[in-house]
Parts: C-alpha cells; structure tokens; sequence
C-alpha cells in the first residue's frame, strides 16, 4: 500500500512512477490490470479502498474482544478473565452475543481506514510539494509523522459516532437497543449531534499519536530492510516478496504503536 522512501524521492521530483502495474502475461489476483500512477487521483483512491478493507474488517474480526475489553474496564469484576467472559457471554447469548456492535464496527472503522490510509497517501503528497524537493528529502520523517497525524484527524471525526453508539451497545446492562438504526436514532433523540461527538477529543489523544508511530516506524522499516539487511533495491523483487516486506514492517510497526 505505501511506497518505499525511493518511490518517495522519485515523486518529490516530479517523476509519476507506476506503482502497480501488470504485464498482459502477469496474473496476480492483487495486481492491478493497469498502471496506477503514484499521487494521481485513481492512486488516493485505491489507498482509500484499500484502507476500507484493512480496517473495517480486522475490526469487525476482532468484535468479540472489543466487546469484552469495554465491558471489563467499566466493571472490573463482571468477568475474571476473557475467556471466563467468552464462556459467560456465548452461553447466555451465542456468538451473537459475542459479536455485539459489530454493525457500528464495521461501519465505523471502514470509514476511518478510508480517511486514514487515503488522507495519508494524500497529505505525504500535499507536504512534500508544499516544502519543495529537498527540505522533503531531508526531513521524510516529519513528512510522515505530520502527513498521518492530519490523515487521523479527519479519520477520527469519521469514526467516532459509530465509536459512540459500538461502546453504548457493548456497555449497557440492558439492551442499549435492538436495532443498529434504533440505537442512532436513541442517540440523536436523546443528545442530538452533539451525542456522537463527546468522545472525541480522547480519541484523538488515543488515535492520533498511535497512527503517527504507525506510519513513521512503518516507513522507516520498510527503508531499512530494503537498505541494511536485503541486497537489492525494491523494483528487482517479485510483488510477493515486496508484499512479505509489508507484512514484516506492519507488524513491526505494531508492536510500537500497542505500545
């Protein structure tokens, strides 16, 4: 999904790189048909896309421990551990239960990946041009960290309506609501706008420093293993293994920014 710091530094010159691109006798399924050039209009939208799928998924996957978590912080003495919380919630409910605000979930962050992963490819673009060639080359870092740190900020404000009403529904004693409509409209009948917005300043102090450890150390791993510890430049590796250097740095990244 992101560039390596070359394709980077070929874009702060003006030079618009394929960045997917397959041959008529190439045939992998997650290799575009036709070229998608670097910082065009169709590139921010498949990041976009991209981001969709990357968040709004793994999200809804993970529910069940989502909904465990906001139970226990809120009444420590509700479930001794997860999987007693697992046992309790699944036999009085079923996996139903379990997967309780999923709709707000997935709703919810296929939204924010959206703005997040979109923004982001977006506003590296838009900061790079914007301080010229070489003051982007020289401080890629504060390009990354600024460019995710604006990209989460939109995304949050996507977010967190569906955060409001996934933690009423996960929280409650009684059934919140029975309906994922029925909780909007018990929100917004109740508080109004404002209702879908209150958390949002600790969202923020949550998300917005996460994603910007997220990008940041993203990057700059995916540039050191190409630099320090492969022998060749990134275009002389099959997408497979490009995509297994993705896989290695995310998870990289991740430890960092659960941190």
């Amino acid at each position: 999904m992101f560039p390596s710091s070359q394709t980077l530094s070929g874009a702060f010159k003006g030079n618009q790189k394929a960045f997917i691109a397959a041959s008529p006798t190439e045939k992998k399924a997650f290799v575009a048909h036709s070229t998608i050039e670097v910082n065009s209009a169709r590139y921010f939208y498949t990041c976009a896309a991209g981001g969709v799928f990357a968040c709004g998924l793994t999200h809804y996957a993970l529910t069940p421990l989502d909904m465990l978590k906001c139970r226990m912080q809120v009444n420590k003495g509700l479930y001794s551990g997860i999987f007693d919380g697992f046992k309790k919630v699944s036999a009085a409910q079923g996996i139903k239960g379990l997967y309780l605000g999923g709709a707000p979930t997935i709703i919810g962050y296929s939204l924010q990946g959206m703005s997040k992963y979109g923004f982001y490819e977006y506003f590296k673009h838009l900061y790079a041009s914007s301080v010229g060639e070489e003051n982007a080359a020289k401080y890629k870092t504060a390009l990354y960290l600024s460019a995710s740190a604006s990209a989460e900020f939109i995304a949050d404000i996507m977010l967190c309506p569906m955060e409001a009403l996934k933690v009423k529904m996960q929280t409650s004693t009684t059934p919140f609501a029975t309906s994922f409509l029925g909780g909007v409209r018990k929100i917004h009948a109740a508080e109004g706008i404002n209702g879908f917005y209150k958390g949002l300043a600790p969202l923020w102090l949550r998300q917005i420093p996460y994603t910007m450890v997220k990008f940041a150390t993203f990057e700059k791993t995916v540039e050191a293993i190409y630099k320090n510890i492969l022998s060749k430049p990134k275009d002389q590796y099959t997408k497979n293994e490009q995509l297994g250097v993705t896989f290695a740095a995310g998870y990289f990244a991740g430890i960092f920014c659960a941190i």
